[in-house]
């Protein structure tokens, strides 16, 4: 005990005696020790914390924040302890599931497709509205002249241009996808430059307003938002064209979850997903239209692309 403070499983803190959430987590890790000191529980003896994780395709320390509130929800709702795990890239998630050392991830599509390949049973269980139907968006320092465009603006070639993280759907793969599609050219051979990786959406977004680079690609989410919040400046950092859409991030679970806490349990872990109606938790998820049902087979296209640039073997 340290302070108002119990040290939890793996040096996790559970802070804040007098929130209600806190203390139901408190509950369940006391009954988690109860259960497996005295023997008792049947099937669920010495219940296993959930470990949850997700991509950092934005501030870590955001992140953080955000998905402790979506592990106080699941603790609250399945009666078994959640935990978030941060992760250091997009890589360092995939192969935290591979092994098993994260039993769900929020992914996205790129992610969602190795980690289920790496993993015999994983599901893709649950997505947001917009999900279905995400897109990228291309985006410049307005020192460059370029306007909107509804087609591809061929104007940015020889420009400098970064994407986001080496491994995202909608800040590396389908900008890609789009450039080689509507260019006939590597973005290497279009821009003229060895490909550049600013290692997630903000970021990128925040070097073009900063003229560090002439052309980003982005989630079109985090773009929006950035202006909506006042964080970016439409007017040095502009929107100028727009993917056509293509499924992207996931909610994935793995099978182990079944085997730990009986057969149906990632069903109920889907339902329970899909069912958030609390505006804080949809608001975490950056989610606040809601969650829907997802199958592994929604994400076939981003498969497709994915073997044919060779990121899965």
């Amino acid at each position: 005990m340290i302070g108002n403070r119990l040290e939890g499983p793996n040096g996790s803190i559970i802070r804040s005696m007098k929130s209600p959430r806190a203390l139901l987590r408190l509950s369940l890790f006391v009954s988690t020790l109860l259960a497996a000191a005295c023997g008792r529980g049947g099937d669920r003896e010495g219940i296993e914390t959930i470990r949850i994780t997700a991509i950092p395709d934005q501030n870590t320390t955001e992140l953080a924040e955000k998905y402790a509130v979506v592990a106080d929800y699941l603790s609250e709702h399945l009666g078994v302890p959640f935990e978030y795990v941060p992760t250091v890239d997009y890589g360092a998630s995939v192969e935290l599931f591979r092994n098993g050392d994260v039993h769900l991830a929020w992914f996205g599509g790129l992610t969602g497709v190795q980690a289920r390949a790496a993993v015999p049973g994983a599901r893709a269980i649950a997505q947001g509205r917009n999900d279905s139907h995400f897109r990228s968006d291309f985006i410049v320092d307005t020192d460059t002249g370029i306007e909107p465009s509804e087609s591809f603006p061929m104007a940015l070639e020889g420009l400098s241009f970064t994407f986001g993280s080496p491994s995202s759907t909608s800040g590396r793969l389908m900008p890609e996808y789009w450039i080689r599609k509507e260019t006939g050219n590597s973005p290497e051979e279009f821009f003229g430059n060895e490909n550049h990786y600013s290692g997630s959406h903000d970021k990128t977004a925040k070097l073009v307003e900063a003229g560090t680079y002439d052309v980003g690609a982005l989630n079109f989410l985090v773009y929006d938002r950035m202006v909506e919040e006042g964080n970016l400046d439409p007017a040095r950092c502009a929107k100028v064209w727009t993917t056509p859409p293509y499924p992207d991030y996931n909610w994935t679970a793995h099978p182990i979850l079944d085997e730990r806490h009986g057969p149906g349990f990632i069903d109920r872990l889907q339902e329970t997903l899909v069912s958030i109606e609390d505006p804080a938790v949809l608001e975490a998820l950056q989610r606040p239209e809601g969650l829907i049902p997802a199958r592994n087979e929604d994400y076939r296209p981003i498969e497709e692309v994915a073997r044919d640039f060779g990121f899965l073997e």
